[in-house]
């Protein structure tokens, strides 16, 4: 590509950035709204309306970011609920993997239930809300919540890096999310994706093209320390980041 084409290319990725971050900062708004007479609702009903917006925000990365996503891996998915441990680049798997594992709960930091009109309808779809800073009982809350919402039919996505980690890296596992699923007695579903190679989690560039997201086959925890799970889990998510993710370093 030359140094012109470049330069075209990248003027073209921060339109479609600024257009497609426009319309998700005006979409929530609007959708936060509209949802309001949903927060008396029970749970199945308010989860229902307020996860559309995830499809409104769908809509926007296939035709305002051109981005497409491809799927492989979907018959690994359990019939049943369990954890889920996916990589994380972007925020698009955070509102993205939801049609894959209906319903969900996600362990996300308390802060982000602060956040005006965004944080209302976050904290009506009943996550698992921690202080990452409380250590032990952070840990606690994620064992005992996450198992009374396995048990009642949800998934509980957990992102082991704890943070996003830029295409290319990779951050250290933490084992919370296999501690819970050894306690639960569930197996592990990993999850592997591309979504930072076009979604960055800083600045306002979008990269259209494909986003691929890989799910591998469940992770056994019976008779296995968390350490184990969480070992096999980071391995086989690392390994198809080398078939998947084009900066990694093992395709460089």
């Amino acid at each position: 590509m030359s140094a012109s084409q470049s330069r075209s290319a990248s003027s073209g990725s921060l339109v479609r950035g600024l257009f497609f971050h426009a319309g998700l900062v005006t979409t929530v708004i609007i959708w936060a709204l509209v949802s309001l007479p949903s927060f008396p609702l029970p749970l199945r009903f308010r989860y229902w309306w307020i996860t559309r917006w995830c499809s409104i925000v769908a809509f926007m990365v296939r035709h305002i970011a051109g981005i497409r996503i491809e799927f492989s891996g979907l018959s690994n998915i359990p019939k049943r609920p369990g954890v889920v441990l996916a990589k994380h680049q972007s925020a698009w798997e955070t509102l993205n993997l939801l049609p894959l594992f209906y319903p969900q709960s996600w362990v996300l930091k308390r802060e982000l239930l602060k956040i005006p009109v965004f944080g209302w309808g976050l904290a009506r779809l009943d996550p698992i809300a921690i202080d990452r800073g409380a250590g032990r009982e952070a840990l606690r809350q994620v064992i005992d919540q996450g198992r009374e919402k396995i048990a009642s039919g949800r998934w509980i996505v957990v992102f082991p890096e704890g943070t996003r980690v830029p295409p290319g890296e990779t951050g250290r596992y933490q084992q919370g999310g296999a501690l819970l699923a050894c306690r639960a007695g569930v197996p592990v579903t990993p999850v592997a994706h591309n979504a930072g190679e076009h979604w960055p989690r800083r600045g306002l560039r979008i990269k259209p093209g494909t986003i691929h997201v890989e799910v591998g086959p469940p992770i056994p925890t019976d008779g296995k320390s968390p350490a184990q799970v969480i070992n096999e889990t980071s391995a086989w998510i690392e390994e198809a980041m080398g078939r998947i993710g084009r900066t990694h370093p093992a395709t460089r």
